[in-house]
C-alpha cells in the first residue's frame, strides 16, 4: 500500500467540476482583480469567524506583515513570538521594520507559554504575535490578559486553525486581528497562494485595505507607502467553493485524529494532548519519537509518507543568524523529535488502520 503525506490531486478531486465550472466564469468576466468573487469570499469568511471584517491578501506572510504594518507601531519595537513555529510568523515582524523576541513553548502542545510571554515584556514591547500551531488555539485568555495588563496588542497566526476554536469563538476573532494563508495545504487551501486579514475594528480594518492595494483608499490616491497584495478572483472562486464544506472536512480531521489517539499504542510514540478534541481544527497531527529517522524509514518502506514540521528551528536559520548563539531547549527538544503523520480527507479507513498498525510495530 502507498500512501503519500498529502496529495492535494485526491483532496481537491470532489471539486473539480465545480472549481472548473467557476474558474472559467471568472476568466470570462473580464474582472480578475478586487471584484465581486472577491467581496463575497470575504463576507462569507467573515461570517465564518464572526468578525466585522476580512481583507482578502495575496498570501499569509502578506496578511501578518500587512497587519502589524496597520499597526503602526513605531520602528524596531519589539513583538513577542513563538520560538516554535513557522519562519513565516517571525518574517512578518522583521518585514514590518519591528523586533521579533521569540518566547519557548510549552512541552506538552507545543504552544507559547503565556508565563514566558509576561517574562519577555520589555519597554519597548508593543505586541504578541502568537501562532495556533497544528490547528489548536493558544491559551488565549491568559494571553490576553497579560495584553491588557501591559497595554499590548494581541494578534493570531490562524494559518493553521482555520475553523479551530476557543472558549466558543473561533480563531481569527480571539484578538485584536488574525492573519490567514490558504495555500493549498491548508484546511482550507487555494490552489496557489492567498490569504486574509480578519479584525473587529473599523479603523485598522480600512487601513488594512488601503495598505494591501499600494497603500491607496481610492483610485491614485495613496495615504501610505503599501503593498501589492490582493487576493484574486480565481482564489477567491475556488475558496467561495470550499469554504461550506470546511466544518464537514474538518470533522473527518477530527474522526481520523481521534483513531490515532485512541488506537496507537506505543510506549515510543509521544501523541498530541487530546483535552481539546473536538475544538481543534487538526491541520496536522503531529507525533515525537526520539529516533525520528529510524521511524520514518520504517513507515517509508512500508509506503507510508510522513513530514516534519519543522526540522530546524527559526533561531537556528541562517536568515536569524544573531539568534544562533540561543539556546532554546524546548523549542531544540520539539524540533528535533516531531514528526508529522498523514491526516486529510482524502485518507480511507482501511489506510488509517494500516498507518495505526505500522506505528505500533515501531
Amino acid at each position: 500500500m502507498q500512501i503519500p503525506f498529502l496529495n492535494l490531486k485526491s483532496t481537491n478531486q470532489i471539486y473539480e467540476a465545480q472549481i472548473t465550472e467557476e474558474i472559467s466564469k471568472a476568466v470570462c468576466s473580464g474582472w480578475y482583480i478586487l471584484g465581486e468573487r472577491l467581496k463575497q469570499f470575504e463576507t462569507s469568511f467573515a461570517n465564518y469567524c464572526g468578525v466585522k471584517y476580512c481583507i482578502g491578501v495575496a498570501n499569509g506572510l502578506d496578511a501578518l506583515t500587512i497587519m502589524l504594518k496597520a499597526s503602526e507601531f513605531p520602528k524596531d519595537s519589539e513583538v513577542i513570538v513563538p520560538a516554535n513555529s513557522y519562519i513565516a510568523t517571525i518574517l512578518a515582524v522583521s518585514n514590518a521594520n519591528l523586533v521579533p523576541v521569540p518566547v519557548e513553548p510549552i512541552l506538552d502542545d507545543y504552544l507559547i507559554n503565556p508565563h514566558a510571554i509576561e517574562q519577555a515584556i520589555t519597554a519597548k514591547t508593543k505586541a504578541i504575535l502568537v501562532t495556533h500551531l497544528y490547528g489548536r488555539c493558544c491559551k488565549m485568555d491568559e494571553i490576553n490578559a497579560i495584553a491588557t495588563k501591559y497595554g499590548l496588542k494581541v494578534f493570531e497566526d490562524a494559518a493553521q486553525a482555520h475553523g479551530a476554536i476557543y472558549n466558543n469563538k473561533k480563531a481569527g476573532n480571539l484578538s485584536d486581528g488574525a492573519g490567514f494563508s490558504f495555500y493549498p495545504s491548508k484546511n482550507l487551501g487555494a490552489m496557489g497562494d492567498a490569504g486574509a486579514i480578519t479584525t473587529n475594528d473599523d479603523a485598522f480594518a480600512e487601513r488594512i485595505f488601503a495598505l494591501r492595494n499600494y497603500g491607496s483608499s481610492q483610485k491614485y490616491i495613496f495615504d501610505y507607502q503599501g503593498y501589492n497584495s490582493r487576493l484574486s478572483e480565481i482564489q477567491a472562486a475556488i475558496l467561495n467553493i470550499k469554504l461550506p464544506y470546511l466544518d464537514t472536512e474538518n470533522n473527518y480531521r477530527k474522526k481520523i485524529a481521534n483513531r490515532y489517539l485512541t488506537e496507537i499504542n506505543n510506549p515510543k510514540i509521544t501523541l498530541p494532548i487530546a483535552d481539546s478534541i473536538n475544538n481543534d481544527a487538526w491541520h496536522l497531527f503531529v507525533i515525537r519519537v526520539e529516533n525520528r529517522d529510524s521511524f520514518r524509514q520504517l513507515l517509508s518502506e512500508n509506503g507510508i509518507g510522513t513530514d516534519v514540521h519543522y526540522p530546524l528551528a527559526p533561531h537556528q536559520q541562517l536568515a536569524y543568524k544573531s539568534w544562533n548563539h540561543l539556546t532554546l531547549p524546548i523549542t531544540e527538544k520539539i524540533h528535533q523529535q516531531v514528526v508529522s503523520l498523514p491526516l486529510n480527507t482524502s485518507l480511507t479507513d482501511e489506510e488509517i488502520s494500516y498507518i495505526i498498525h505500522y506505528i505500533n510495530t515501531y
